[in-house]
């Protein structure tokens, strides 16, 4: 077996693995509430800007 042909192999395996990970990391890993509430984020530093029309 060529040298090329086992780098390659590896390369291919590794690029596999990170698919898998981050489709894993996509469908099973929520760790948030949900995408619409604050969980927790502070706004009272930040001013409204009014708009001029």
């Amino acid at each position: 077996m060529d040298i090329q042909l086992v780098i390659i192999g590896i390369l291919f395996l590794a690029a596999i693995y990170y698919v898998c990970k981050l489709v894993f990391k996509n469908l099973f890993e929520k760790k948030s509430c949900g995408s619409n509430c604050k969980c927790g984020v502070d706004f009272s530093a930040i001013e409204p800007t009014k708009t001029q029309k």
